[in-house]
């Protein structure tokens, strides 16, 4: 039977030459809705549509959408692997009308699919209708010609599709597929229907109703359907397999990872190898996504997913790092399907690697912590829930880990302990999570958006250009005029100025209307996807109203700064590329006039040789004074002609590429040295941009890196400073700036020398009149002394000196430190330690001192306090307990 790429194919293919436009499945990091931490169904991208806060360019659709489910309300992450049909993975195939046909075509075209194009037998299938929903149910037996007993009315709302408690909803349709009498299990609505006989492959939701109080429900005036079929679930039926790790896809990966651990998938590796295939899917998307390993928010969910995943690897007996080898087998069999694995692949392997090394040492850890909390148990002991739960929440080691490491010395765990620490987590969790994905744009702009067409932008040619005046907003309310004094956001027909973006800023400058009113604007963001809004005060003048006439003129100085530290921005992004490896990709940018910011995915820091290479390559392409070209491009030809797309980031049919550069490197694919889809405003030629200086790069996040630099005038003033503070420090060195650094090695060694020589003579003075000052006990001498200018790290070795000195002895030095505190050593020799502990003494002298507890072994000891001036009564105290 045919394999899962081919199943996806065929039904894209299917729908398209149905009159459907396939479009690509969105990020799982949702883009439209900050109620969601992922994608999770194939109709998230389009709920915009269906609201009506938004309208489709195309009547139809169809997709194969990639979701994940692992955190929040569809948390499927604890049974994945222990059950056929969880994954925190999947891919959900559905087609979308948006208006366009309903109910009688939803189900001629699934029948159809199911029947003919995938030719499932039609007795091994059975649908349910919602038990109001009596048109489903006659179309049904008109279309597929099923029985009543095989049209099953359900009464829950498992069967009542609702976007919330208020906005479109409607009826669903499910279809079930028949494993056969051999496996238990009732059909939908029976008493045994929790079985894994009948099988739901396909959810058709017929959005006919708006809901617009708890009461109230109406007809929606355009009805529409999301559909959702399981790719995994189909491919399973369609490959006679009952589950779901047994298709195609899963047994590649599970293939590479028993050829990895050399331990076979039997009954008991199973389950580990099943999470381990899941769990490199999720991980691999989310990363090529964007999301990035982190201890809150989606890169904790992440996280998890690849804990959990590595976790299974080690019960496998791997003793190395073994998910990242995996990632090459994962980009064959889907790459060609998602190309952004491909592009991604490099930064993938190498974040899965540093990953598990971590895990590795957090793993050991767990392991050393567990054995001290449990120190006191014995067979037949419960161990603290509450402690198992900050084991995993604060260490990250698993509650079954700490089961099974405690149930080889027959302890059990307070899971009820557990489970409440868990839920009062979570709640907390909950009563933080603000949200994520865009932020839900205000009402007014959405308003805006239905009435008024998409600003036209100038600025890539102009600088100033006149423009008609479509909206005044005030307050957050719209308004038909403004006088001098308000602060205003203005919407025009067209305009010169950019809208924040892609992260360059938005542009300032001023507008003069008609009537001699004049705004100052001091910020530009687009809102509901096409509005250009200027925001600013209106300084003087007349008022000002809809339909007036402006001229907008751009700070061209600003924007200048702002187009070379953009530019030069893409020139470090390869460069960044070219010396630390493919792997680096963007993750976050500013551009700015006063200098850019460039954040970068790479695992390790950057040394100051790669840093000043990368410099370097970018300030050679600017020397080039190479023509920046621009061209707009279909988005797949863009991609496929090289240039550089950024992860997660959402691109129209047609993209505007820019390229910059010539490839010096002879070994180079292409002549273009850098080319990137960008919507930013660039130099025309990268001799503009002048200089660029990198004034610093170090670690942001988990694996995130960022770059800070300046270009044009701002990189030579700040080289000039640099350059005068070197000329300063050589005149007081009475060197000169090329000699300075030789100056200050030689300042330093010199400095070093003295240092130790002073360190010696009081290591010394601290020494002299020791036999002297030595008290007779019994059996052997004791020195106690408080020192001077002696600093902690030397006493271990004067008390070492001293009690080798005096042969059988107690010696305790106590050093005064300039802010009162003090630090002491305690040494016994090794004839007298079954009499003395050192540790048990320096615990005496810390208590003295204000401090607690101490620490070494029991012929040398350590400990501090923050009591210095009570240092003679802490000598007294040792010699108390000599005796």
């Amino acid at each position: 039977m045919a394999g899962v790429n081919e199943i996806r194919s065929a039904f894209l293919n299917f729908f398209e030459k149905n009159g459907h436009k396939i479009l690509p499945s969105s990020p799982l990091v949702p883009l439209n809705d900050p109620t969601l931490m992922f994608t999770n169904a194939g109709m998230v991208q389009f709920k915009d549509y269906f609201t009506g806060a938004a309208k489709s360019d195309v009547p139809r659709a169809v997709t194969s959408q990639k979701c994940v489910r692992a955190g929040g309300k569809h948390n499927d992450l604890d049974n994945v692997g222990y059950t056929a049909r969880h994954h925190t993975f999947f891919e959900m195939l559905g087609n979308f009308s948006f208006g366009d046909y309903f109910k009688e075509k939803a189900i001629h075209y699934a029948w159809t699919l199911i029947t003919e194009e995938f030719g499932l037998p039609k007795d091994k299938l059975l649908v349910t209708v919602y038990h109001e929903d009596d048109e489903a149910f006659d179309l049904w037996k008109k279309i597929a010609g099923l029985p009543d007993d095989r049209i099953i009315r359900i009464a829950t709302h498992d069967n009542f599709w609702a976007m919330g408690d208020t906005g479109p909803c409607g009826p669903c349709s499910e279809i079930f597929y028949d494993h056969g009498e051999e496996i238990w299990g009732g059909p939908p609505g029976s008493p045994d229907e929790n079985g894994d006989r009948f099988i739901e492959i396909w959810n058709l939701v017929f959005m006919q109703y708006e809901q617009t109080t708890a009461e109230q429900r109406v007809d929606l005036p355009k009805p529409s359907i999301d559909t959702g079929m399981g790719l995994e679930r189909i491919a399973a039926v369609l490959q006679g397999v009952h589950n779901n790790y047994d298709i195609d896809l899963f047994k590649a990966l599970i293939a590479a990872s028993v050829e990895a651990t050399g331990v076979a998938a039997d009954d008991a590796h199973q389950s580990s190898h099943r999470v381990i295939a899941d769990h490199l899917r999720a991980t691999s998307f989310l990363l090529a996504d964007g999301v990035m390993p982190s201890n809150e928010g989606r890169g904790y969910v992440l996280r998890r997913i690849m804990r959990r995943a590595m976790r299974h690897a080690s019960l496998l007996g791997a003793e190395d790092p073994l998910i990242y080898k995996l990632v090459p087998t994962l980009v064959r069999e889907m790459g060609q399907a998602f190309p952004e694995l491909r592009r991604a692949e490099a930064m993938i392997t190498e974040t899965l690697r540093m990953e598990e090394v971590r895990f590795r040492t957090t793993l050991s850890r767990g392991l050393s912590l567990l054995d001290d909390a449990s120190r006191t148990l014995t067979a037949g002991d419960t161990f603290d829930g509450r402690t198992a739960f900050t084991l995993y929440d604060t260490f990250g080691f698993p509650l079954d880990l700490t089961q099974d490491a405690l149930r080889a010395r027959e302890i059990s765990v307070d899971t009820d302990a557990f489970d409440t620490a868990m839920a009062e987590q979570k709640s907390l969790a909950r009563a933080n999570w603000a949200g994520s994905g865009d932020a839900a744009t205000e009402k007014v702009w959405l308003e805006l958006a239905d009435e008024l067409p998409p600003t036209e932008f100038l600025g890539y040619e102009q600088e100033k250009a006149e423009g008609q005046l479509l909206a005044i907003v005030k307050d957050g309310q719209r308004v038909q005029s403004a006088g001098s004094g308000d602060t205003v956001q203005l919407v025009f027909n067209q305009t010169p100025f950019y809208a924040e973006s892609g992260g360059q800023v938005g542009d300032q400058g001023e507008i003069l209307m008609e009537g001699h009113s004049r705004i100052r604007v001091s910020d530009v963001q687009k809102k509901a996807g096409g509005l250009f809004v200027h925001e600013g005060r209106i300084s003087d003048g007349d008022l000002i109203s809809t339909g007036d006439t402006g001229a907008l003129r751009v700070d061209t100085g600003r924007r200048a700064d702002i187009r070379k530290n953009h530019s030069a921005t893409h020139l470090v992004h390869e460069a960044l590329r070219r010396v630390l490896g493919p792997h680096v990709a963007q993750k976050g940018s500013r551009v700015a006039p006063d200098g850019l910011r460039f954040d970068f995915s790479h695992q390790k820091g950057v040394s100051k040789q790669e840093m000043s290479e990368i410099e370097a390559i970018a300030n050679d392409i600017i020397l080039q004074s190479a023509p920046v070209s621009t061209r707009l491009m279909a988005v797949d030809d863009a991609i496929a002609a090289g240039a550089m797309a950024l992860f997660g980031e959402k691109y129209g049919d047609e993209v505007r590429v820019v390229s910059m550069g010539r490839n010096t490197d002879p070994q180079a694919d292409q002549d273009i040295y850098s080319q990137e889809l960008c919507g930013g405003t660039h130099v025309a030629n990268t001799g503009e941009i002048g200089l660029v200086v990198v004034t610093s790069e170090g670690a942001v996040a988990s694996g995130i890196r960022r770059v800070e630099a300046l270009t044009g005038a701002a990189a030579r003033t700040h080289l000039k400073q640099q350059e005068q503070r070197l000329q300063e420090v050589a005149e007081v060195l009475k060197s000169t700036p090329a000699d300075a650094a030789a100056r200050v090695e030689a300042l330093m060694a010199e400095r070093k020398r003295l240092e130790k020589e002073l360190a010696d003579a009081r290591a010394k003075l601290a020494l002299t009149g020791l036999s002297e000052a030595a008290i007779n006990k019994d059996g052997f001498k004791y020195v106690g002394r408080v020192v001077d200018g002696v600093s902690p790290k030397d006493l271990r070795g004067l008390v070492d000196q001293a009690r080798h000195k005096l042969g059988s002895s107690v010696v305790v030095l106590i050093a005064l430190a300039e802010d009162g505190k003090a630090a002491a050593a305690v040494g016994v020799s090794k004839d007298m330690t079954e009499r003395y502990s050192a540790v048990n003494l320096v615990k005496i002298v810390a208590g003295a001192l204000g401090g607690q507890g101490g620490g070494g072994k029991s012929d040398l000891a350590q400990a501090g306090g923050p009591n210095g001036s009570d240092a003679p009564q802490a000598l007294a105290a040792v010699e108390a307990a000599l005796g």
